[in-house]
């Protein structure tokens, strides 16, 4: 019992650790949302709503992932959904690397926990103002997917 409450106070104190060293300047949304037990299924899509009120600058998106170090792939495929002002869907599949071949996380980590900024989109100009939506549902074979415990959004107003 005292393991699992070591465990939890050490992610609770890396999840504050990680959230004050975030540079948000410019970011107009940085959040993450929990996964429940470690375990991502097909169905909880992580959906993120921002509004867009500058048509003139272009934007940089990343999608947040924090894992453990006892994920048991080198990459994961996520289905990324945009929902624009109008209604209009559009999906698509990614891949991103997370491991190199040799096993080594290409994330940063503090002990068990590897955090990641991948990169979705750069220099983005949206063509509307108003509310979009973006869900992250994981595309991986297996469901769910063990030992994801963080997954969110980040998109940067560039200058």
């Amino acid at each position: 019992m005292l393991v699992k409450y070591r465990i939890i106070l050490t992610a609770a104190v890396l999840n504050l650790c990680w959230l004050a060293s975030c540079d948000n300047a410019g970011a107009i949304i940085d959040t993450n949302q929990a996964i429940n037990a470690r375990n991502w299924s097909y169905v909880n899509r992580i959906k993120v709503p921002f509004v867009i009120d500058d048509l003139n600058s272009s934007y940089e998106l990343y999608i947040n992932l924090r894992h453990t170090g006892d994920y048991r792939y080198s990459n994961i495929f996520l289905r990324i959904h945009t929902r624009s002002p109008n209604g209009k869907v559009l999906s698509e599949r990614k891949e991103f690397r997370l491991a190199l071949p040799d096993g080594q996380w290409l994330g940063t980590g503090t002990g068990n926990l590897y955090q990641y900024q991948l990169p979705l989109t750069e220099n983005y100009q949206f063509a509307q103002k108003g509310q979009y939506v973006i869900e992250i549902e994981q595309n991986m074979r297996d469901n769910p997917l063990k030992e994801i415990t963080d997954v969110g959004l980040r998109i940067k107003k560039n200058n």
